[in-house]
């Protein structure tokens, strides 16, 4: 009989052991591996990729990241804070870049930190540059008799009114201040690509490049696919073979559409006033 208790408490023990492995081995910092972390679209926010980046950073079986830009870029702010976590990131982690179709203007911005920029011959890039666009809908609104009665606490507080046309002084005041974002897209590429300032300068004036005239330049360090990102990543890190890749399943539905969400960010903002952009317009 004591036999019989002995092995069944043993039996126990086993069970219970390996019911704690499978339970925990998600958790586990096992193995080492690369995490894929993808920017598709527009940049509108920057919160779901740092909450991605950071807690990759966190993860100590995560040995690099690869960050799959696929984006003509976006918001001015979300750019420069998915830029600022990658710098930090960089003290722990290895990133490398791996660009799509598209990763021009916020989309390059946010390459520009990466220890290695991957690019297919064929990807748009570069655009770097700053654009501002304010609708003028005064002569609409005079045709159909609709006059909009202003009253306002200062000379320029309504400086980006869609329903007047903008003054010369206006004009300027806004120049100023789109001048200002532009060096600070040019010097924080400059400083991530140890590139002379004033020679990037002279191609920071909105226009594209292709992968391969971008790598002639120094925009970009090699011409590969995302595999090829994947695998210069694991090198990078000392990993034997082709590296195993963890990334987060999209979570995009009809959902969406119905918090109101996507309409707000792409349509309720036509209205709102100065939007800087980096952003590549087609």
């Amino acid at each position: 009989m004591k036999k019989v208790l002995i092995f069944f408490v043993i039996v126990f023990v086993v069970i219970a052991l390996l019911s704690l492995v499978v339970t925990f081995s998600d958790k586990m910092p096992l193995g080492e591996k690369v995490a894929l972390v993808r920017v598709a679209g527009v940049i509108v926010d920057s919160t779901s990729t740092v909450d991605e980046l950071k807690e990759y950073s966190k993860d100590s079986s995560i040995k690099a990241i690869v960050l799959r830009i696929d984006s003509p870029g976006g918001a001015v702010a979300p750019s420069q804070e998915i830029y600022s976590e990658i710098i930090k990131i960089k003290e722990k982690k290895i990133v490398v870049v791996s660009m799509g179709s598209v990763a021009a203007s916020g989309g390059y911005y946010i390459a520009a930190p990466a220890d290695k920029i991957v690019a297919n011959a064929g990807t748009l890039t570069g655009s770097i540059g700053v654009i501002m666009e304010i609708p003028n809908v005064q002569g609409l609104m005079e045709k159909i008799g609709v006059k909009a009665q202003v009253i306002k606490s200062g000379k320029h507080k309504d400086i980006a009114s869609a329903y007047k046309t903008m003054s010369p002084e206006e004009k300027a005041i806004l120049q100023e201040v789109l001048d200002d974002v532009h060096d600070q897209f040019i010097r924080a590429v400059a400083d991530a690509r140890g590139l002379e300032f004033d020679e990037l300068k002279k191609l920071a004036d909105g226009r594209i490049f292709s992968g391969r005239m971008a790598k002639e330049i120094g925009l970009v360090d090699e011409i590969g696919t995302l595999q090829d990102a994947i695998m210069l990543a694991g090198e990078l890190t000392g990993i034997e073979g082709e590296p195993e890749v963890v990334t987060k399943k999209e979570k995009f539905g009809i959902l969406d559409y119905i918090k109101g969400e996507l309409p707000d960010r792409l349509i309720g903002n036509a209205f709102s006033g100065i939007q800087l952009k980096y952003l590549f317009t087609f």
